[in-house]
């Protein structure tokens, strides 16, 4: 069986519900195309009604962060501790307060912030009165953090807890939404998420006077005034009503889309199964995964070939995939600061892959996408991915999967 010729399969794609043409035709409509207008309220409102807090929407996950650890008061000199294995945008905005990152290895177990070693690491400053003046915690690829332990001992020292939840809107820990267990948490709605503005982010609070803090700075700073007067630094950080409208439409379809990830996720599970040295990312217990991208880990002696290589054999066959993130601790930008542990970072980051996760994607795509990565393998190929499922459940209700 040979694999047929394929248009390029992208990584993660914007994947419009229908209703966001809408909204965004009525702010064309009204002339309400800045950041200002009723898609802005709206999106706020809505998303505050799926969450439970308080929200303001920005111009981007990152602008999130950064407001949020001014909240948090970070200030120039101090030390902000950070999840090593992330996106960058989790550790930049800690210098753009004039902060130094702390990084933190992560627990193989979930893939995030490793609590033993925050424990320790907060135990060791508190020891030379050297706490940092927040801790980020990053909910990686649509999985939350074991917040438990994280907010006990941030609790015990009083250091304050910022949710990272740019890559995990949907999930939950122990029931709760992602994003709430915080005093303040950041969303993504870059083009890749699990719902899109295109380009967007929101901040969350606990406390509505920071979210209104958070949308006076956003706004520049402008004070209440006819003539425009600044007595702080603000920022041109709001979302625009058109962006917020494509947000607006996005919402509704988001459990949706939770569905359909997860979905992928547990098909490419599923369809390699019987492939030796190849494994999904976990799916911890206390929580529920959205599996934002399918993120699996190679055992080169196993699989027969490394994940480099895989990636390379992905690539020339027109399928798009990605290493799992460069930790902060190995990047030259930061490779100076200090870090507590960072060997299953570097693990993770040496053998993890990420395969095509668009809600959109196809199942002819991706069987065409589990038939490359089987060959690459030297196993048979697939004909379709339902017998192959079928066949799973049945070795799953005997006891043999």
């Amino acid at each position: 069986m040979s694999l047929p010729e394929m248009k390029r399969i992208l990584l993660s794609v914007p994947h419009m519900g229908g209703s966001e043409e809408a909204y965004v035709r009525s702010a064309f409509l009204s002339n309400w195309l800045s950041s200002v207008g009723p898609n802005v309220a709206g999106f706020e409102k809505e998303f505050q009604e799926r969450i439970g807090l308080p929200s303001v929407a920005l111009s981007s996950g990152t602008a999130a962060i950064h407001l949020a650890l001014r909240l948090l008061g970070v200030r120039e000199g101090e030390e902000v501790f950070c999840p090593s294995l992330t996106f960058v945008a989790t550790a930049n905005p800690i210098r753009y307060l004039g902060a130094s990152p702390v990084f933190l290895d992560s627990d193989r177990a979930t893939w995030n912030l490793d609590p033993e070693i925050l424990a320790s690491a907060l135990k060791e400053r508190a020891l030379r009165n050297r706490l940092p003046r927040a801790v980020i915690a990053v909910h990686l690829y649509g999985q939350s953090a074991d917040m438990g332990p994280i907010l006990e001992t941030c609790k015990r020292y009083e250091v304050p807890v910022l949710d990272d939840a740019a890559e995990a809107l949907g999930a939950r820990y122990k029931g709760r939404p992602v994003g709430t267990l915080g005093e303040v948490a950041a969303f993504s709605f870059n083009g890749n998420k699990i719902i899109t503005t295109t380009g967007g982010g929101m901040l969350v609070s606990r406390n509505p006077d920071w979210a209104d803090r958070a949308r006076f700075w956003a706004t520049q700073a402008r004070d209440p005034s006819i003539a425009y007067e600044h007595s702080e630094m603000g920022y041109n950080y709001r979302m625009s009503n058109v962006l917020a409208g494509i947000g607006r439409g996005q919402l509704r379809v988001l459990d949706e889309r939770i569905r359909q990830r997860r979905a992928i996720a547990f098909r490419y599970r599923d369809a390699l199964v019987d492939l030796d040295g190849i494994s999904l990312m976990p799916q911890a217990p206390y929580g529920f995964h959205t599996n934002w991208l399918s993120c699996f880990l190679i055992d080169a002696e196993r699989f027969g070939c490394s994940r480099d290589e895989l990636i390379r054999i992905l690539d020339a066959a027109n399928v798009e995939s990605r290493p799992v993130w460069k930790p902060m601790h190995l990047q030259p930008l930061y490779m100076r600061c200090e870090h507590y542990g960072g060997e299953v970072a570097e693990d993770l980051f040496r053998r993890g892959i990420c395969l095509p996760s668009s809600s959109s994607l196809t199942l002819g795509e991706q069987l065409y996408v589990v038939n490359v990565i089987r060959k690459a393998a030297g196993a048979p190929l697939l004909r379709e991915l339902e017998t192959r499922l079928q066949q799973y459940e049945e070795m799953q209700s005997c006891g043999i999967a």
